[in-house]
């Protein structure tokens, strides 16, 4: 059996400045590879100058159309949120997003079917996956989402309604600003 050649892609990378800080996105003429936040700054702590929306702070001389897609979507969506339901998605073009794994069908389902403003559990979220027992599995599946805010893990919340674990931890204070953010902006 011949093994099939993966196509190379040449990435690029745009840094943006949002009420999070600052996050990176890198994709290629294919599709997006990964939203990155980097948690320079939590919400709470950022001066007056952090930008209400989200704004370009470094990009290539050329950027994809997918890129394009994907920056104009982060905009709407930290400046006027409910639009972005009418918005078309950028390709995404990260392993963990093809095929049939369980975490690409879990990270499908979740950005078909959770609609902005609303929450799942992580149980709810499994049962949908056919597979009522993957609790675990899909919290494994959330930590592993490569493309954040788009693919919405932040949505996804305990049993009890606690808002539960994002970025390892670390970002937990990130995942209350952003329920916070689409339950004060009204559902698209």
């Amino acid at each position: 059996m011949k093994k099939q050649r993966e196509s190379r892609c040449t990435q690029k990378t745009i840094s943006l400045l949002s009420p999070l800080g600052k996050i990176q996105v890198s994709g290629c003429e294919n599709g997006v590879h990964t939203i990155q936040i980097l948690m320079d700054v939590a919400p709470a702590e950022r001066s007056g100058e952090a930008p209400l929306s989200c704004v370009v702070n470094d990009s290539p001389a050329e950027m994809s159309p997918e890129l394009q897609r994907c920056i104009e979507w982060l905009q709407a969506y930290f400046s006027e949120p409910q639009t972005t339901g009418s918005l078309q998605l950028p390709s995404f073009h990260h392993p963990a997003l093809q095929g049939d794994s369980f975490t690409s069908r879990v990270l499908r389902l979740l950005l078909k079917d959770v609609k902005f403003g609303e929450t799942v559990s992580y149980k709810r979220l499994a049962e949908m996956a056919g597979n009522p027992k993957a609790v675990r599995a899909v919290g494994g599946a959330m930590r592993r989402n490569p493309i954040p805010l788009i693919i919405p893990c932040h949505r996804v919340i305990s049993s009890t309604g606690q808002s539960g674990s994002y970025m390892g931890g670390a970002g937990d204070h990130l995942k209350q600003w952003l329920l916070t953010h689409e339950s004060r902006s009204g559902k698209g």
